[in-house]
């Protein structure tokens, strides 16, 4: 998983330049939808990205001719990947948010805590709009006493995976060796 992914640094290079993203940018749109209703930047932000969509759409789908069924396999397979980060992603704000309601803090308790100051960054980070610092993540970890696995994705994104096996095959030492369910996305 693209521990990283970053909707506003895919709308402000202007483009979507794959359909991993795509489907992220799909995804981000949905959320937006809902948080565009608390707040015009929220809103703005969504109205960005869906050019975005549209304009990813009309250059990589509009020609039926280009679609074949490897596009399309590779659509669902990366359609599962965007799952996948979306449903840790959601797994991550409840156990947050339980933790915090538990102790009696508040998301703004929280900012406060992570050295934040805008309430709209921290939904923002929260809602998976923005990804958490490896910092942040640690403190909420240290405060909140949640599990690190539930805050730190720890499986590869497909890249990845293949850059480690490659490097494990070339430096050939037997007593390295690739834990391929280590890897897997699923």
């Amino acid at each position: 998983m693209k521990a990283n992914f970053d909707i506003e640094s895919i709308i402000d290079s202007g483009f979507i330049s794959n359909e991993l993203d795509y489907e992220r940018a799909l995804i981000a749109d949905r959320k937006l939808r809902l948080l565009a209703k608390e707040s015009i930047h929220f809103k703005n932000l969504r109205s960005k990205l869906r050019d975005l969509i549209a304009k990813y759409e009309s250059s990589e789908w509009s020609d039926v001719n280009l679609i074949d069924e490897s596009k399309l396999l590779e659509v669902e397979k990366f359609e599962q990947i965007a799952e996948l980060e979306r449903v840790f992603i959601e797994n991550r704000k409840q156990s947050i948010r339980k933790k915090l309601k538990e102790l009696d803090l508040t998301q703004e308790n929280l900012a406060t805590l992570l050295g934040h100051k805008s309430k709209t960054h921290m939904s923002e980070l929260v809602n998976g709009i923005k990804p958490f610092t490896l910092k942040d993540l640690v403190i909420i970890n240290r405060i909140l006493k949640i599990d690190v696995s539930l805050l730190i994705p720890l499986f590869l994104s497909n890249e990845e995976q293949l850059r480690v096996k490659e490097a494990v095959k070339k430096l050939d030492k037997p007593k390295v060796k690739l834990n391929v369910e280590d890897l897997l996305l699923s």
